[in-house]
């Protein structure tokens, strides 16, 4: 009876969700294909206003997680990206994206559809005038060409979209979706009600959890959505919003030995004091009926703009790719080298972000004629002549783990 129940709920969360979360992740593919690395690059390179700005700006929508984003910011660094702009676009981009946005409205409200891009946008620019400039790292200009990941157009939309970045975050959303439901059945509707009344004790718990987690933007919506139907503040649910997807132990880890200990101290204080001052805004000056979810089931009828047949559709169509991506990553991978190539096992390497960023490192190493990254195995295979201290540098470099060749 009570696995029915959570069946149902489960079902309930998805059919919202789906419609939202694939429209996303298309959105997320065009930008994929039609807004190059080098575009950017070229708007980052100044310690002014308008670069932090720029950086802000074009961090919001991309949609890139934590674990992605740190090593594209620390190869926007080392492009040529100045301290303000790379702390700016390391803030704003990992707590939203279009994908996450369309799922906030789907399933919080449009208030807060509108409200967390303007929060990230705010917080990255912050971050990005208050970051240090000394200790520039010295830039590498890259073309075009190198920062081309190849393939056709429809690659780059759809395999990419729905096959690349899905994977990336399936495992995260399905947590995501399951918690979700768990909270809707399990967590007593009195368990935070009976704090109502001290909103910033709400908001330090979320914090405190928060931090140290690993929750992806889109995958945050659901949990935070359930928790708010059991009476949590609608301030510290966005405290779980903008702390949860921003900050991780391990990303504070590479960003501390990558960019040094003043930008990673300035990354994670204006985190955690903008959360605090953004829910403050919303428990104490916002009207609170923009951002209240009052049941699951109320959530469709808020804005209810899917036709049914399209909702399950979109829900069927999810299951499968996710479905996919998870038998995917289960499928164990057989290193196999030719005679004239090498293996080396490089750590660190969490999402197809994180491989492209790998692969982008090596293709700058001069005696590479051809390379191969597996990262479920997290592997290089390397054709040439390249010393192995160039390849470790090159590695080392983006912030990742250099293991050495594998016997």
């Amino acid at each position: 009876m009570i696995f029915m129940e959570f069946l149902e709920t489960f079902w309930v969360i998805l059919l919202e969700l789906a419609p939202y979360l694939l429209l996303g992740l298309l959105i997320a593919g065009l930008l994929n294909a039609f807004v190059s690395r080098n575009f950017i690059t070229r708007h980052l390179g100044k310690n002014n206003f308008t670069s932090v700005f720029k950086a802000a700006l074009l961090g919001v929508p991309l949609p890139l997680c934590s674990c992605g984003v740190i090593p594209t910011g620390i190869a926007f660094k080392k492009q040529g990206a100045s301290n303000g702009s790379t702390v700016s676009f390391l803030v704003s981009t990992p707590q939203t994206g279009v994908d996450s946005i369309l799922v906030s409205y789907s399933m919080l409200s449009l208030p807060w559809a509108i409200f967390r891009p303007i929060v990230a946008f705010v917080t990255g620019i912050a971050a990005g005038m208050l970051t240090p400039t000394e200790n520039n790292v010295e830039s590498n200009q890259v073309n075009e060409e190198e920062l081309s990941t190849g393939g056709s157009l429809f690659d780059k939309i759809f395999k990419y979209a729905f096959i690349d970045f899905l994977q990336d975050i399936s495992r995260a959303l399905i947590v995501g979706i399951i918690l979700a439901a768990l909270i809707s059945l399990f967590v007593p509707e009195e368990l935070f009600s009976q704090y109502l009344s001290y909103p910033l004790m709400n908001m330090l718990i979320i914090l405190v959890v928060s931090v140290p987690l690993y929750v992806c933007a889109t995958g945050s919506v659901p949990i935070a959505a359930a928790l708010l139907m059991k009476g949590l503040s609608p301030g510290a649910a966005l405290v779980f919003l903008m702390a949860g997807p921003a900050t991780n132990a391990a990303t504070l880890t590479v960003l501390w030995n990558s960019l040094g200990k003043k930008i990673t101290l300035v990354y994670l204080g204006t985190i955690v004091v903008f959360s605090f001052g953004f829910g403050v805004l919303i428990d104490y000056l916002l009207p609170s009926h923009w951002f209240l979810v009052e049941s699951i089931s109320a959530i469709g009828h808020q804005h209810h703009l899917i036709p049914d047949w399209l909702s399950m559709a979109s829900a069927v169509i999810l299951i499968a790719a996710l479905s996919f991506a998870e038998i995917k990553k289960l499928i164990p991978h057989k290193i196999e080298l030719n005679t004239m190539e090498k293996a080396y096992k490089i750590e660190g390497m969490t999402c197809n972000h994180c491989k492209a960023n790998v692969e982008r490192a090596l293709n700058t190493v001069e005696g590479i004629s051809s390379l191969e990254v597996d990262l479920e195995a997290g592997v290089a295979k390397i054709e040439g002549n390249a010393s192995h201290e160039k390849v470790k540098a090159a590695v080392e470099g983006v912030g990742y783990g250099f293991k050495g060749e594998m016997s």
